[in-house]
């Protein structure tokens, strides 16, 4: 059986450069790399998506992870049509004699001459046929030839995929034929540059770390229509959804497809298997799409391990976890709190023209002499959104203000203050700098720059600059979904009765608060009682709305920590004993797919491993990154002799430029943990800290 850890899919195009902006008819690329889909990229050119599809094949080799990639243009020609024009039926000979002559740039190529050249190679009128230029062609007829030719029309393939176009046909709607004389030069140059390491199905076996496939979006129609209703751009949905349909056909598919005998005309994947493609991806439509879940054993700890050092433990989560979440577009006005899922760039640059930073007036320069200055005024002033039309003549000057874009003939303005008005002239001293009190176009952004990068959380800041620069939609994770639940018989909500050995639940209202600062939705699944049925009944709720599992108590060992029972009973359940104080047990599971954090029951412990270990977590998850809180070095305003062995952090705030922290490290008193800002976090080697010395002070929004 044939196994791949990725899957990439590429939409062609046989055009020319499409710009900056992300449009349709251009170049997509979509990836899928174990079972996680990766946002779709943006090409705006051959060139680019020769150099990206190089360099993703670099990635997967040297990850030593196999690569199938998809291109949606045939690979071959039909039959006959290899052994007339190079001698061999042999369809790289194709490839070869294609590159060979086809010269590509971003803003022309020569596809439509080289089609004429073939033409002009065979009797009659030759097998291509369009020509979509305005210049008339040699051999190259504009309208349908299909008739009288030596080669068949079609090969077998599009015989049986309904819809498909011909080869042939280089101009107009379907012109598949430019995009395969564009497409096969660059698959030749690809397959030289690895040589030994890139398999080309089907006229090669599939025993190499790469594999070359063709492929057609047609074959998926359903769930792209589906996926294109809720927005976006038709062929990104295309190549995702192939590339996420083929991972899905791991274990139950994939190889009966591969199963094609066609050493020259090549063949589409998945051709004859429609049902399977589109099974796989029956949920698209129902919701945003979202990576598969986590797997059981993401928590596992290494062998041999029983106390994790605080460090350990976060490269751990780093390491094993990833966004589980799904993506959507929305308007720039919806997107403040939201993490962006794919780079933003900017549409426009930003100045958009140069323009004048103050009121004054402009003038040319070159057209300066010595000493001092008197220019002649124009008629007319330009003015923000008023511009000033005509040119402005050297050796004069023109009224412009603050925000106006510099007319043609104006490089240099000086502030109406220091020039002597009268005459209709204008006079000043000498030694202007040139380009005084202007702005150059883009010298903020330019057009194509990135303005705001994967993972970052948008803000009102954000919004600015990317309506200053002509974004109008953002693609963005979904917000993360976090069920909070509290256990234990002796907990009760404020306001209820309670009897003796009975409490408030603290817990709960303090890990929403958590959650909401973060940006995500609440899940609140109340309080559950120590009754294992119950709280299994609650977690199979939890699993189905959340994308993660918030627990406090119950994740020690005892007769009734039910969340550690119910997370060993399911197989993935490990207790990581974190050298740490305070909150030493941190439990660690997935519950059908869906990550769980046992925290302790002590509101103190729970507080802190939250913020050191569930934050971070749930950022990452979020699609924002893996995010180290910033801390800073003070003086200390107390003294402690501290044991070696843990980690420890103390509730502290900044008083007088000093660390002060709470008078009882007692894990039970909650009322540290409002009366604290942040915390002081002190290292695992013993210390004797005295007053004045430095220590590291976390603030509570760093963790945010």
């Amino acid at each position: 059986m044939t196994h791949y850890d990725s899957f990439a899919m590429v939409d062609w195009s046989g055009g020319n450069d499409t710009g900056p902006r992300p449009c349709k008819d251009a170049i997509w690329l979509g990836l899928v790399r174990g079972g996680h889909v990766v946002p779709p990229v943006y090409l705006r050119n051959r060139s680019a998506a020769e150099t990206a599809i190089a360099e993703l094949i670099e990635e997967e080799l040297h990850a030593g992870r196999r690569l199938c990639i998809g291109f949606d243009f045939p690979f071959g020609y039909p039959a006959g049509f290899a052994k007339a024009l190079t001698g061999l039926a042999d369809p790289f000979a194709v490839w070869e004699w294609l590159e060979d002559r086809i010269d590509d740039q971003p803003k022309s190529n020569n596809r439509f001459d080289v089609a004429g050249q073939i033409n002009a190679l065979f009797a009659g009128i030759g097998p291509f046929w369009f020509n979509g230029l305005r210049r008339d062609i040699p051999n190259l007829p504009r309208k349908d030839t299909r008739t009288n030719r030596d080669f068949p029309e079609r090969r077998l393939a599009e015989d049986r995929a309904k819809g498909a176009f011909t080869c042939w046909q280089l101009g107009g709607a379907g012109a598949v034929g430019g995009q395969v004389l564009m497409g096969l030069p660059v698959l030749s140059r690809l397959r030289r540059r690895f040589a030994g390491k890139i398999a080309v199905w089907p006229f090669e076996p599939l025993d190499r770390p790469v594999s070359f496939v063709e492929i057609w979006p047609g074959l998926i129609k359903g769930p792209v229509k589906r996926a294109e209703a809720k927005g976006g751009i038709r062929d990104a949905h295309q190549v995702g959804l192939l590339a996420l349909a083929l991972s899905r056909l791991q274990r139950d598919g994939l190889s009966s497809m591969l199963k094609v005998d066609a050493p020259e005309e090549g063949w589409i994947m998945g051709l004859g298997h429609e049902d399977k493609l589109n099974e796989v991806l029956r949920d698209v439509g129902d919701a945003p799409l979202t990576p598969p879940p986590l797997r059981d054993d993401c928590f596992a700890l290494p062998a041999g391990v029983d106390w994790t050092p605080v460090d350990d433990a976060l490269a751990l989560l780093r390491d094993r976890l990833r966004p589980v979440v799904g993506q959507s577009d929305l308007p720039l006005t919806q997107a403040l709190g939201r993490v962006v899922a794919k780079p933003v760039v900017a549409h426009r640059a930003n100045p958009p023209q140069p323009n004048t930073a103050v009121d004054g007036y402009g003038f040319a320069h070159a057209s300066l002499g010595e000493g001092d200055q008197s220019l002649p005024l124009v008629e007319g002033r330009a003015a923000a959104g008023a511009s000033f039309d005509a040119e402005v003549p050297a050796g004069h000057a023109i009224r412009i203000l603050t925000g106006a874009a510099l007319p043609v003939g104006v490089d240099t303005v000086i502030l109406q203050e220091d020039v002597t008005l009268g005459g209709n002239q204008v006079a000043f001293r000498g030694g202007m700098r040139k380009g005084a009190n202007t702005r150059k176009a883009g010298e903020d952004v330019n057009a194509g720059d990135v303005v705001a990068g994967a993972g970052r959380v948008v803000t009102p800041a954000d919004l600015a600059l990317l309506s200053a620069v002509g974004v109008e939609h953002v693609t963005t994770y979904e917000p993360l979904k976090v069920a909070i639940v509290s256990t234990g018989d002796e907990l009760r909500e404020p306001g209820q009765t309670v009897r003796d050995g009975q409490i408030y639940d603290a817990n709960r209202p303090m890990l929403a608060g958590i959650v909401q600062q973060m940006g995500y939705d609440v899940v609140d699944l109340g309080i559950q009682p120590d009754d294992r049925e119950t709280l299994r009944a609650a977690f199979d709720d939890a699993a189905a709305r959340a994308d993660v599992i918030l627990t406090s108590g119950g994740a020690s060992a005892g007769d009734e920590d039910h969340v550690s029972a119910l997370l060993n009973e399911a197989g993935a359940m490990t207790q990581w004993r974190i050298a740490l104080k305070p909150g030493r047990p941190l439990a660690l599971g997935v519950w059908h797919g869906t990550p769980v954090f046992g925290l302790p029951g002590n509101p103190v412990a729970a507080l802190v491993c939250t913020l050191i270990f569930a934050a971070p977590a749930m950022r990452l998850m979020s699609g924002a990154g893996w995010h180290r809180p910033q801390g800073f070095d003070v003086p200390a305003g107390f003294e402690k002799a501290k044991k070696p062995g843990r980690r420890e952090y103390l509730r502290a705030r900044i008083r007088d430029g000093k660390a002060e922290v709470f008078a009882s490290e007692g894990s039970g008193r909650i009322s540290g943990l409002s009366w604290a800002e942040g915390l002081v976090e002190l290292a695992e080697p013993a210390a004797t800290i005295q007053p004045g010395d430095p220590v590291r002070f976390i603030p509570y929004a760093s963790f945010f």
